[in-house]
């Protein structure tokens, strides 16, 4: 079984779920807080989490689906803070810095999806 908190990706995934919601969340409108706030936190916090799933599961295939989950919720976080900065409830200081963030995860997620699928045959 694998430690996730020895990946690299995981802590940065990890922190970028701190990041969302000390520094996005907040400044959100009282109307999204249930609706558009609600859906972000589960997007980001789903990241790691499946990371750390998937690192509790036996082979590398079944690995690598969480890895591709989580993916896929980069992604889906990708979008969401786009909408979020186009509704002008997040400054571009705080896009960017998100941005840079879900950049640095996406990367890191497909190299390790990539060096595990390559090292599978």
């Amino acid at each position: 079984m694998r430690d996730y908190r020895k990946y690299d990706v995981w802590e940065k995934a990890h922190q970028m779920v701190l990041f969302v919601y000390k520094e996005m969340l907040p400044s959100f409108p009282k109307a999204e807080q249930y609706e558009l706030a609600s859906q972000i936190r589960r997007a980001t916090y789903s990241i790691p989490m499946n990371i750390a799933e998937g690192c509790g599961r036996n082979s590398d295939k079944d690995f690598v689906h969480f890895l591709d989950v989580a993916l896929c919720s980069v992604n889906e976080l990708e979008y969401a803070a786009l909408l979020v900065f186009d509704l002008a409830y997040i400054s571009k200081e705080k896009y960017d810095g998100l941005e840079l963030r879900l950049n640095e995860v996406k990367a890191k997620l497909i190299n390790l999806i990539k060096s595990i699928r390559k090292n599978q045959g």
